[in-house]
């Protein structure tokens, strides 16, 4: 077990499967000492545990909690094409999609669900530059999509 995935067991989290593509993708592509994620629902298990607008239907505390699985889902994307989390040098940059209500203005607290998980799995090299971004609507309904650019050791 690599480091990181102990240190995921001790937060009491195992990283899952990568999602399969909805559409003409891939779910992480790496290029050279970078990988770039497709943008992760938070699916558990093939299946989406909440849907809707935050600020609407979705509370923006259940929000960060599903950018929080999404986050985990874009580390397992990157393991498909890194083979190892061990080898993250650091996560660049993350960029949050959160469907919103038209008055909902909470999109970083939002995606603080995905930074902190970032953060506590990989220390320092989980701090990253980062977007968050209020959208009218996601695949599915979703109401959060993350995706990653993480830099590996040559």
């Amino acid at each position: 077990m690599s480091a990181v995935e102990a240190r995921l067991a001790e937060l009491g989290l195992t990283l899952p499967e990568v999602a399969a593509p909805l559409a003409a993708y891939q779910p992480a592509v790496r290029s050279g000492v970078y990988v770039y994620t497709a943008g992760q629902l938070p699916m558990v298990e093939g299946t989406l545990p909440t849907t809707g607008k935050v600020g609407a239907e979705v509370t923006a505390e259940e929000a960060k909690a599903l950018a929080r699985i999404s986050a985990l889902n874009a580390l397992a994307a990157v393991r498909s094409v890194a083979g190892d989390l061990d080898r993250i040098a650091r996560v660049v940059k993350v960029t949050g999609f959160v469907a919103s209500a038209t008055d909902f203005t909470g999109q970083p607290g939002v995606v603080n669900g995905a930074s902190e998980l970032l953060s506590e799995v990989l220390g320092e090299k989980g701090v990253h530059a980062r977007s968050a971004v209020g959208v009218a609507v996601l695949p599915l309904d979703a109401p959060v999509e993350v995706e990653l650019i993480v830099e590996l050791e040559a």
